[in-house]
């Protein structure tokens, strides 16, 4: 059971010597790490631990092994106890770092990534916080001290990702696939690239790779389930997440988070009052998708004061920011509000990358509509109409978003 953090024997010196008298063998740490078993290997290492046994090095082991399960407050526990001590060891620091970094707490990341002794892990970690504050200069700074070596191209490839350049992402993975070809794993994350490309089929298999594999793999099963609504529908989508609900697999918290965050989703919106506003700091799209529901209920202040703070980064977020301000701005009259509506669906549509896009036609048919050019309207209207995502409202058409993974933190290590 994944979901076990602590070891479900009888604690004690009298069951661990019947335990030897029955001739039955403790699990090798080695083992279990080898065998990613990383529940196992921490319900081995409390036994131990308690039954005066203690592996050398055991909280750290325990703090690898929490971090690599997903349960981030409890290697945070292990490794804060850790640093506490006259001995501490100085990578201790680092791995405290990251443990920060995925808990969302990036100035204390940041505070103790520089305690840490300079190391490749240090920088990488290093670039990641510049991502997440968005210092540019350090950015680049930490980019140029990155090596032609695995570890370091795959942080670069995710901050691509996380910069919207799949492409360039796309092409990191696929070199290093070309000369490791036991890296299963990079299949996901060029489908997580062609997923954010529109490339659905294509996505579709590339993941299949993996799955062969790797059958019960949250993030790959959850990203299949988001392909299915993309291709088909909500309730198709659903079913291919009933088997993950089901499963052991389940047991890291955050796909727990992802699963809520995109049910609702594939049902409509459906629980979204119950379901979202939890996940608002926790899953980026899971403000996005509130913001949609307030909409749809025309409650038009509640989505603005959702959205109000929100600095746009992608296309989705310009273009829902965009629709607030616009219905915002015809509700009440407010020309500054509509100003700031056509502004958004023009940096769009008139962007590179968007310009030949639906989404990206829709946003200058809005922006047009707003400055009353209505035969530029219609010029772009017509471009879409044989869609069948078409919608001549367009200036208020919204679709939900859907979570894929925690795109943010794929390959920071």
């Amino acid at each position: 059971m994944l979901s076990r953090l602590k070891p479900a024997v009888g604690g004690g010196p009298q069951s661990a010597d019947k335990r030897r008298k029955k001739g039955k063998r403790l699990p090798q740490l080695e083992d279990l790490l080898t065998q990613r078993d990383f529940t196992g290997a921490i319900a081995l290492l409390e036994f131990k631990r308690q039954v005066g046994e203690q592996e050398e090095d055991a909280d750290l082991w325990i703090g690898y092994c929490a971090f690599h399960l997903g349960d981030y407050k409890k290697a945070l526990e292990e490794y804060e106890g850790l640093t506490k001590g006259s001995a501490c060891n100085p990578d201790v620091w680092v791995n405290l770092a990251c443990t920060y970094f995925f808990l969302g707490m990036y100035t204390q990341a940041e505070q103790a990534a520089l305690k840490a002794p300079k190391s490749r892990l240090q920088n990488r970690m290093l670039f990641h916080l510049a991502h997440k504050f968005g210092d540019e200069k350090k950015l680049m700074n930490f980019h140029q001290n990155l090596q032609d070596i695995t570890e370091d191209q795959l942080s670069l490839a995710s901050i691509h990702y996380m910069r919207s350049h799949y492409q360039e992402a796309i092409d990191i993975y696929k070199r290093i696939l070309l000369d490791n070809r036991e890296y299963l794993a990079l299949n996901v994350y060029v489908a997580l690239c062609y997923y954010k490309l529109d490339y659905y089929d294509v996505s579709q298999e590339v993941l299949a790779v993996y799955l062969q594999q790797v059958p019960d793999s949250t993030i790959a099963l959850n990203l299949k389930a988001c392909n299915h609504f993309r291709l088909y529908n909500g309730k198709a989508a659903e079913a291919e997440l009933k088997s993950l609900m089901d499963s052991a697999s389940t047991s890291f918290e955050f796909a727990k988070e992802l699963i809520k965050h995109n049910l609702v989703v594939f049902r409509g919106g459906e629980g979204s009052l119950q379901v979202l506003p939890p996940l608002v700091d926790v899953i980026p799209e899971a403000r996005l998708n509130l913001v949609i529901y307030y909409l749809r209920q025309d409650d038009v202040q509640e989505a603005y004061n959702l959205i109000k703070d929100l600095e746009p980064a992608t296309p989705q977020e310009y273009i829902l920011k965009g629709v607030v301000n616009a219905v915002l701005g015809q509700e009440m009259g407010s020309r500054d509000h509509l100003k700031i509506a056509q502004q958004f669906f023009q940096l769009v549509g008139g962007s590179a990358s968007e310009c030949d896009t639906i989404p990206g036609r829709q946003c200058m048919a809005s922006c047009f509509f707003l400055l009353r050019q209505f035969d530029d309207v219609l010029i772009y209207l017509n471009s879409v109409k044989v869609s069948k995502n078409y919608n001549c409202l367009v200036y208020i058409h919204v679709s939900l978003f859907i979570s894929i993974s925690k795109s943010d933190y794929v390959q920071t290590y």
